[in-house]
Order: structure tokens, then C-alpha cells, then sequence
């Protein structure tokens, strides 16, 4: 028994682990969020899966049969106990109970016999009467031996609930597994191309499976993730998604959503059609499909492409989601992945963090892999965000998906787009630009010194050089290798306002290039020229030299299901209702029995009473029990 509840207790603690630490997914996951030593040693315990790993069920296997066997052994013993009256307890037997009393009485036999009878039956009891060979009447009574079922309904439960846990574990599975009749697949392939050894059967057992489809498609596998790969279900009928709906609140969150779906069966004389929402799953042949999320299915993108290494405008490129696309060529050659689009995105923006979150448009979530294989992910805005009261293109960036994203701002202008940006940043970088705009801003010297002017002509351009090269840090660089330290910072100071100024110049010059009226000369435009140097030093840290401008989109929505095929669940529902039965039999059924032996020779009744469990109830109810019988037998009434 201490071994059994060592067992029902390390399974509880196992359940808690499975309710808190999320289960079955990508071990890319769970690397992530708990690190590599963490991700080993969980995994090691097979606490990334707990209900199917081989340790789990073992113990649900090892109690089944013991739980099992306890009850065949004890039950005909438990039911006979319950059965029998104990008749044939002995006169001397009944004398040595703790609970036992001798009450005189003054009726004949038969009068006091009947009478007893009719207490017993007001109180419930059930009896049984004996005439003995001495002559004396011996009526055995019991009440609530319906506790001893409950301790057979309890461990029965244990059985039952066990053997569900087996049904929903998949225990057939796991023997193929280890006899290497079936083995995981961790390849990304087709489903098609997936060999038989990593196929399940549409007669499986018990399976929870993901499938996801997009608007208009059809399927008839599903996917059962398995520790670091995955098997292919296969389905006795097809699923098609017709229509795919969603509700959001006033901020964009999700508020409801649900799927049309038509399901195709050989054995159908037509298609069913169904609405699947969470929470309301729709079951078919045994197998439940729920809504569990819903993602993009192949939305068709259009972007503004900027090549940030040359010095042409921006051009049309088109994706589509989850598929891939090529940039450059030769040893510059990369390769984009367009992996995500959401619709909707719900930010919180203040700075303080007190602020409302609401929705600020859709973005697009990117990978650029250049010909080694290295990819660096990016996610970019396609609306410009109010970051501290202006206006941002927002671009992240991360090398590694361990790593929090590094985002760019890049400031939109008068008219809210990127373009002019974009033309002062080409402006800056043509050669033929900058030597026009030094020449430009040396003749507004004072004076006629022709050869100081030329000077100062050459240190504009070497300054919007130096800055073309490598941003910040290069001009960081040549202050520190030219000037003393003790005058450096007021070099830096004269160097970036000579750059304010130069890059003044520019914005007006490419605002005239693009036959746009000059910009006026106040502090909001000097805030735009300050912003766009910095993200046009932000962008040597960038490490691409695109960057994609979402433009527009054609929305098309993909849901998710989750089909579960689970023979368990009954059993498991089966066997908690009769553990709550048992244990509210053990409980709160209190089983007594009485034996009242009516001595005519004597003018005697002995009353004795024993139950399960001795406490003060028992005290109290023999207490009672003499006191009624003690009236009865002497005036014929009971209190």
C-alpha cells in the first residue's frame, strides 16, 4: 500500500509538471526559453512529454495490473463481509465488546422480539433474527456495510482511471518504437514523401495531431508532434476548409474565431458541413476537431525593395508567405524567406509603459540567408510608428532567434513615407553630390580668402567621406587618431554640427531633385535630419543591404486544428466518477452493526454494537441506542 501511494503521488506530481510546463513542443522552444542544460535534463526525464513517456506509463502499467489483482483478491472477502449479518456471534463473544450492555425487561418473549423489530426497522437497520438451541433469540443487524463497496469502487477506480491513461498514451506506439518498427521523421519533407515507418494508420489507437489549413485547400493527414520530430496521422476521411472568420476587439485583439469546414468520407452519400469554434469541437468517426489557432496561410505580399549599397530608387518585388525568393547574384546572391504576416499587432508604444496597447498595423516577419547559410531574421512595420511623439519606419533585426530583436527607426517624412529618407541617404552617398554640396557651403564662408575656403571645401567632403564609410564610429575613429584628447570632445561637437549642415544641404538638394518645394528651415526638420543620420548609422549595424518596404497585401487566412482520437477519455471519466462514489462511501458511510440477544429465562437483553471505525460517533450512537431500547423494554415506547 506505501508503495502504491509512493507511486499515485510521484504521478501526481508528474501531472502538475505536464499542467505547468507546456507540452510536446519543438524542442527549438524549449532550448530558447530554458537553455541548453535545462532543455537536456528535462528531456532526459521525460518531462517535455509526461503522459506518453515510457516511465509515465510503466507506472500506469504496474498499477493497473497490481490495483487489479488487490481487488480480485480482497473483493469476494469485502463482499461476503458485506452480505453476512455475523448470526453466529456467541453470548460470550457479544459480552466482551467494549461497546455492551444488559438491559432487564418485563415482556414476554414474543411482545419484546417484535417490538425490537420495529425499532430496528425505524432506524434503518437491516436484520436478521436466530432462535439459538438454549432458547434464546439472537437478531443481528447491520447498517451502512454499503462502505465496504466503497472501498472497492475506489480501487477500481485506480484501475480504470489507469487504464484510460494507457489508451490515451498510446502504448502501442511505444512498443513499435522500441521493436523499430516505427521510427520519428525530423526531416522537413512533403507529408507525401514521409516513408511508411513514420506513418500512423487511420485505425490508431489514440492520437492528438495538428493540422493547418489554409482558406480553400484540403487535407487528410495531420501531424503528431514526438520530441524532436514528428509523426504523419492519417485520417479515415478528408477536411476541407470553405471559409475561415475572425472577430477582433476595438484594439485588434482576437476577440472570436471559427472555421467552416466540409468533411469527405467514402462512406457518405454527401459532405458534411460543420462550424468548428474553441471550445465547440466537432466529432466525426471518434476523432474531435477543435479550433486551437489560426495563422497565415499564403498571403500575397508587396514590397518596396531599397537597395541600401547602391544609389538607385527603390522597386516592386512580390511574396508570398512561407515561401522563398532570390536577391543578387554570384557571391552576393541571398536567399528571402517570407515567413510571417499578421494583420494585426497590439503594442504598447509609451515610454512609461502606462500607456493603452492598441493596434498598430500589420507587419511581416522576413529571413535573409546569404550563400554560406547564415540568416539573420528581420520584422518590419508597415506603418510608421509614433515612437516619442514622431514618426517611425520600424525594421528589427536578430542574428539568432535566442536573441531579443535590435530595431531600426528610420523617420518618416512630411508625408508620411519613407522616400524622403531614402533620397537624402542616396544623396549623401554620391560622390557627385557630396563634392556639390562642400563646394555649395564653402562659398557661404564670410570673406574672400579663396585658398581657406578651398581648404574648408576639402574638409566637408573628407567629414560626409568619412561618415559615407562607416558612420559615428568612423568619424570616431579619425577624432581620436588626430586630435588630442583634451580638445576631443568639442572636435566632435564642430564635426557633427559641420554635419547637420551638410546633411541640411543634401535633404534640400534631393527635396529639388524630386521637384519639391524646400523644406523649412525649424525644428521639425531639423529633428528629421538628426533622426535619419542616426538610422543611416544604425544601418551599418543592419547586416543586410536591403530592405523591404511592405507596401501591400492580399490576406489570406490559414486555421488550426487539433484532431484528437482519445478511447481514454470515457474511462478516465468513468473511473473518477466511481473514485468519487468510494471515497465519499469511505467517508461519509458510517457502517455499524448491532446484535441484541433476547434471554427469556433471565428476563435479560444484551445489546452490543462495533463498527469500522471506533470514534466518539459511535459513543454516541450506543449511548442513544441504550437509552431508546431501555424505554422500550420497560414501557413499550421509544423516545
Amino acid at each position: 500500500m506505501r508503495f502504491a501511494v509512493s507511486l499515485l503521488t510521484l504521478l501526481g506530481i508528474a501531472s502538475i509538471i505536464g499542467t505547468v510546463l507546456k507540452q510536446n513542443e519543438p524542442y527549438q522552444n524549449y532550448i530558447v526559453k530554458f537553455g541548453q542544460f535545462w532543455f537536456e535534463l528535462f528531456e532526459t526525464l521525460g518531462l517535455l512529454d509526461v503522459y506518453h513517456s515510457a516511465w509515465f506509463l510503466v507506472i500506469l502499467l504496474f498499477l493497473v495490473i497490481s490495483t487489479t489483482l488487490c481487488v480480485i483478491r480482497n473483493s469476494p472477502v469485502m463482499l461476503k463481509e458485506w452480505k453476512t449479518y455475523k448470526e453466529h456471534v456467541t453470548e460470550k463473544s457479544l459480552r466482551l465488546f467494549s461497546h455492551q450492555a444488559s438491559l432487564a425487561v418485563n415482556q414476554p418473549a414474543a411482545a419484546t422480539q417484535a417490538r425490537l423489530a420495529d425499532f430496528l426497522s425505524a432506524e434503518r437497520y437491516m436484520f436478521k433474527s436466530r432462535q439459538q438451541d438454549n432458547g434464546d433469540v439472537l437478531i443481528s443487524a447491520k447498517l451502512g456495510t454499503h462502505q465496504r463497496l466503497g472501498y472497492i469502487f475506489t480501487h477500481a477506480a485506480i484501475v480504470v482511471i489507469c487504464f484510460g491513461g494507457l489508451l490515451d498514451g498510446n502504448l502501442p506506439f511505444k512498443v513499435q518504437e522500441l521493436s523499430g518498427i516505427k521510427k520519428i521523421e525530423t526531416r522537413d519533407i512533403p507529408s507525401r514523401k514521409v516513408p511508411e515507418e513514420s506513418r500512423l494508420g487511420a485505425n490508431n489507437l489514440s492520437f492528438r495531431a495538428n493540422m493547418t489549413l489554409p482558406e480553400g485547400e484540403r487535407d487528410n493527414v495531420a501531424f503528431v508532434r514526438v520530441r524532436d520530430g514528428y509523426l504523419v496521422q492519417e485520417l479515415p476521411f478528408t477536411v476541407a476548409l470553405r471559409d475561415f472568420r475572425i472577430e477582433h476587439y476595438p484594439t485588434g485583439m482576437p476577440k472570436s474565431f471559427e472555421s467552416d469546414i466540409t468533411i469527405t468520407d467514402p462512406e457518405l452519400s454527401k459532405p458534411i458541413e460543420a462550424t468548428v469554434r474553441v471550445n465547440h469541437p466537432y466529432i466525426y468517426k471518434g476523432i474531435a476537431i477543435y479550433q486551437s489557432d489560426f495563422q497565415d496561410g499564403g498571403s500575397q505580399l508587396k514590397f518596396k525593395l531599397w537597395d541600401l549599397s547602391g544609389s538607385q530608387d527603390g522597386f516592386d518585388v512580390d511574396g508570398v508567405v512561407m515561401q522563398k525568393g532570390a536577391l543578387g547574384e554570384g557571391d552576393h546572391k541571398m536567399t528571402v524567406e517570407f515567413n510571417e504576416f499578421r494583420q494585426f499587432n497590439i503594442l504598447n508604444l509609451s515610454i512609461d509603459g502606462k500607456g493603452k496597447p492598441h493596434n498598430v498595423g500589420p507587419n511581416t516577419t522576413l529571413k535573409l540567408r546569404n550563400a554560406s547559410g547564415q540568416a539573420r531574421e528581420y520584422i518590419n512595420y508597415m506603418q510608421p510608428l509614433q515612437l516619442d511623439g514622431r514618426a517611425y519606419f520600424v525594421s528589427g533585426m536578430r542574428e539568432t532567434v535566442q536573441e531579443e530583436f535590435k530595431y531600426l527607426r528610420i523617420p518618416a517624412d512630411d508625408e508620411m513615407e519613407i522616400t524622403g529618407f531614402m533620397a537624402l541617404r542616396q544623396t549623401l552617398r554620391n560622390d557627385q553630390s557630396i563634392r556639390q554640396i562642400a563646394s555649395e557651403i564653402a562659398k557661404q564662408m564670410p570673406g574672400d580668402n579663396a585658398p581657406l575656403k578651398a581648404q574648408f571645401e576639402q574638409s566637408l567632403q573628407q567629414l560626409m567621406q568619412t561618415f559615407k564609410r562607416g558612420g559615428y564610429s568612423e568619424l570616431s575613429k579619425i577624432i581620436e587618431s588626430a586630435v588630442p584628447e583634451a580638445q576631443r570632445d568639442q572636435a566632435a561637437q564642430t564635426y557633427l554640427k559641420l554635419l547637420n549642415t551638410t546633411a541640411m544641404q543634401a535633404y534640400q538638394m534631393s527635396r529639388a531633385q524630386r521637384h519639391l518645394p524646400p523644406a523649412p528651415q525649424d525644428q521639425a526638420t531639423a529633428v528629421f535630419i538628426q533622426d535619419s543620420l542616426n538610422a543611416m548609422n544604425d544601418l551599418f549595424f543592419y547586416g543586410t543591404p536591403y530592405y523591404f518596404q511592405l507596401k501591400d497585401y492580399t490576406l489570406k487566412q490559414a486555421s488550426g486544428f487539433q484532431l484528437t482520437r482519445s478511447p481514454g477519455q470515457f474511462w478516465v471519466y468513468l473511473g473518477s466518477v466511481m473514485l468519487v462514489l468510494g471515497i465519499f462511501a469511505m467517508f461519509y458511510i458510517r457502517e455499524r452493526r448491532v446484535w441484541i440477544l433476547i434471554k427469556p429465562v433471565r428476563q435479560e437483553v444484551l445489546l452490543a454494537m462495533s463498527s469500522n471505525r471506533k470514534n466518539m460517533d459511535l459513543d454516541q450512537d450506543f449511548a442513544r441506542m441504550q437509552q431508546q431500547l431501555t424505554t422500550l423494554l420497560q414501557t413499550g415506547q421509544a423516545d
